[in-house]
């Protein structure tokens, strides 16, 4: 078992034990091998496991009684992910297992995929759950986590669920006998945030920088993207930021869907790195299904992007209100920042041909930053569109010069 590559499999085994040993064995079958955990409350686990459900809840400082007398179920899993988690990053600390793979409903999913989230990115997790087909986001979180969906429920092996676990058995043993790691690199990295409303704006900056000799990471600002981004670089570091879809910090202000939380925008400043910050996307805001859109947001603009995303535009009072968010982020920056402003639209939508066009909205913005910003002359506004090839001239110019003033 020392040579092999070894998964750790999260289970409860008073409901799911079957599935388990069915998932061991695709694992031995592929020439990897298990290590059981069983983080089960209820009901006895009849099998031979290597870390018992009583070795998890000492890991939380509890007896499996103390455990089993809290009388509520989600402050019970709460104790249990706790200790499956210490003794988890235990496991990957000294090297003792090469991946995590989980099988549950929603409860299970909870479980496995709260300590696949301490996991760093790259090293393999593989969730088989009935909770995969739903909102994916709470149990993924910021992290590489693959989700299978089990079609029907994991209750007792059948076709399908043998089909289904069997392929996810096989697919994190594919992972795991294959080493793959984030490698370093050399190159200078350029992180930076966007959407596809200033797709052509990023692809522009990306091709420029990277004839410059630039590695850009680019984050997607679905919520999940920006909290993605910020924790990177709050890991790994980075040579500089170009946030150029600032719109999560509206959803967390003004209740849309891509909601990053309130540290959003602060990641540079914070860690003293040079930042670009561009107002990109913050005139509208995110919501599901139209009808939804006008249920919560009566009486605005609106456009469908698709079935089940909606955006909603955005009020000049809000985006007064987040220019001044900006302004305290600069105020409080460590190192080199500076803020531009595309007069003529913050994104595909908010141009004259757009479905949701606000020739004043940059101007709140601009009020409200000016309210609270020191020091004005870090505030650039640029006589353009955020997708004119004269806005992407002006962020590299910026670019040009912050890195002058850190240098």
């Amino acid at each position: 078992m020392e040579n092999k590559k070894k998964v750790l499999l999260v289970v409860t085994m008073d409901t799911k034990g079957k599935e388990a040993k069915f998932v061991k064995s695709c694992l031995e079958d592929a020439g990897v091998a298990t290590v059981i955990m069983d983080a089960g409350i209820l009901g006895n686990c009849k099998d031979e496991v290597e870390i018992s459900r009583e070795e998890v809840a000492r890991g939380a400082g509890c007896s499996l009684e103390e455990v089993r007398g809290m009388g509520h179920e989600g402050r019970a899993l709460g104790v249990m992910i706790e200790g499956a988690i210490k003794l988890a990053v235990k496991l990957y600390q000294d090297g003792e297992i090469d991946g995590i793979m989980g099988v549950g409903g929603s409860m299970g999913t909870t479980l496995g995929t709260s300590i696949m989230r301490t996991m760093p990115v790259g090293f393999p997790k593989l969730m088989v759950s009935t909770m995969a087909s739903r909102n994916t986001r709470p149990f993924v979180g910021t992290k590489d986590i693959m989700m299978l969906h089990s079609v029907c429920d994991l209750s007792g092996l059948n076709r399908i669920t043998r089909t289904i676990l069997r392929n996810g058995a096989l697919a994190i043993a594919g992972m795991v006998k294959k080493d793959v790691v984030m490698e370093p690199g050399e190159k200078p990295i350029v992180v930076l945030s966007t959407l596809g409303t200033t797709e052509a704006c990023a692809i522009k900056l990306r091709t420029d920088l990277e004839s410059r000799g630039y590695e850009v990471i680019i984050f997607h600002t679905v919520g999940s993207g920006g909290q993605a981004m910020d924790e990177f670089v709050d890991e790994h570091g980075a040579d500089f930021i170009i946030d150029l879809s600032l719109h999560e910090l509206m959803d967390h202000l003004f209740g849309g869907d891509y909601d990053a939380g309130p540290e959003r925008g602060k990641v540079g400043a914070r860690n003293g790195i040079p930042t670009i910050l561009v107002p990109g996307n913050m005139d509208f805001l995110v919501t599901g299904p139209i009808a939804e859109a006008e249920k919560y947001f009566p009486g605005r603009k609106t456009h469908s992007h698709n079935a089940a995303i909606t955006a909603v535009r955005a009020r000049r009072e809000e985006l007064k209100k987040a220019g001044k968010i900006i302004g305290d982020i600069c105020n409080e920056a460590r190192g080199a920042i500076s803020v531009l402003i595309p007069e003529k639209g913050f994104s595909a939508f908010d141009c004259p041909d757009g479905p949701l066009y606000d020739p004043n909205g940059a101007e709140a913005f601009e009020m409200g930053i000016n309210e609270t910003i020191k020091d004005r002359s870090i505030v650039k506004k640029v006589p353009a569109h955020i997708n004119d090839e004269a806005f992407s001239k002006a962020v590299l110019k910026a670019f040009d010069s912050l890195l002058r003033r850190s240098n």
